[in-house]
């Protein structure tokens, strides 16, 4: 009888094909080219914004959003100067965000005074104070006491509409899902479902699957300046970003956890199409001639958002690794200076704003928070 014959040098080359694509590094010409070229990248943004302000500031969202960047550049790079940073910014604030203890006088809709307790821009601090008491060995109760006390007292009332503007959804999702995580008390999840349906009713367009940044702006009431649907990156680079870090902590059975990833899917292809071929969005999404040139804070939460989705598997690779590369790219060659300056910064605001001067030297903790936001999911994909 013949013997068949077995092409082992074909088979093994085959096999051998098949292991180095399986576990291949992901590939673009824009990506950088290794795990440390991303680490010196935020370590230089990072050491620079430090550095230049290193008293700590208040615990209002300006400053807190930077905090919620600079933790995820600990988890991944586990500096400690980064923790100590943030870690004497929350002693200095006394773990607190807005310090009115007469709950009587709580208000939300919008202040900067400490009696507006229950307003978003003060409590997105909760979540840095959360990540530091979740750190091993640091389960210090006190860090979330005030977290705590404020949110369980504000799911106790019958309001839903506390999250009115876009900014808040990145600003507190993340506490509710964070708090549900330590606290075990699914409360936290049943209220964030609630107020974030109260969001969507007044400024989610399901056509575009964009967020309008308020009310106010909800087209035809609003238009841009050629008359299109005025869609501000920075607020949709809130909402998206909010999603990727309340998909970080959601269970995988929680009740709407389905939904969400759908909405987080469906911001991703809306937001990948409004891209510039520099690799920035403007700040009116769908109308670049509106306030042209680059802006660097939408385009750090969009990126962060994109390497968040295909570093857990949410969104294809195929189609959303050149989205984020060329936006990295953008963050790195044109906005983050030699010195460290992360530029091109749109100042604090809510809208894009025709001539409005956004340049190399506009530079926010905001915006840096951003970057070290994808940076980090860089450094996770590269790794």
């Amino acid at each position: 009888m013949r013997q068949k014959k077995i092409y082992f040098p074909f088979l093994l080359l085959l096999l051998g094909s098949w292991a180095v694509t399986a576990g291949a590094k992901p590939k673009h010409p824009l990506l950088p080219k290794a795990k440390q070229e991303v680490a010196d990248q935020l370590h230089r943004a990072n050491t620079y914004w430090q550095t230049t302000n290193p008293h700590p500031g208040w615990a209002f969202w300006d400053i807190a959003a930077y905090h919620t960047g600079n933790m995820e550049a600990y988890k991944v790079t586990r500096k400690e100067e980064y923790r100590k940073y943030s870690e004497a910014w929350a002693e200095k604030n006394q773990w607190m965000g807005a310090k009115s203890t007469d709950r009587a006088k709580w208000k939300y809709s919008y202040g900067e005074k400490d009696d507006y307790v229950l307003f978003g821009d003060w409590q997105i601090c909760f979540q840095t104070y959360i990540d530091l008491y979740c750190l091993e060995g640091a389960k210090d109760p006190k860090k979330i006491a005030r977290a705590r006390e404020v949110m369980e007292y504000q799911m106790s009332t019958p309001r839903q509409d506390y999250w009115w503007w876009a900014d808040g959804l990145y600003m507190v999702m993340p506490v509710m899902t964070k708090l549900y995580r330590v606290t075990g008390n699914k409360q936290y999840l049943e209220k964030l479902q609630e107020y974030l349906t109260y969001a969507d009713s007044i400024m989610y367009d399901q056509e575009e699957k964009l967020y309008y940044r308020d009310a106010k702006y909800v087209y035809p009431k609003h238009k841009s300046a050629n008359g299109k649907k005025d869609f501000w990156a920075r607020g949709d680079g809130w909402v998206f970003a909010g999603f990727a870090k309340v998909l970080q902590d959601l269970p995988k059975k929680a009740p709407h956890r389905k939904e969400y990833e759908q909405r987080f899917k469906d911001m991703a292809q809306s937001i990948a199409k409004a891209q510039q071929p520099e690799g920035y969005w403007t700040r009116s999404m769908l109308d670049p001639a509106h306030a042209p040139g680059p802006e660097t804070s939408g385009t750090a939460f969009f990126t962060y958002g994109f390497l968040w989705g295909i570093n857990n598997g949410l969104l294809d690779k195929k189609e959303y690794l050149p989205v984020a590369a060329k936006g990295y790219h953008y963050l790195t060659t044109t906005a983050l200076q030699p010195n460290g300056k992360l530029g091109y910064v749109q100042p604090i605001g809510e809208r894009a704003i025709p001539g409005q001067v956004v340049d190399v030297h506009s530079t926010t903790g905001f915006g840096v928070g951003a970057f070290l936001l994808a940076a980090s999911e860089m450094y996770r994909l590269l790794d």
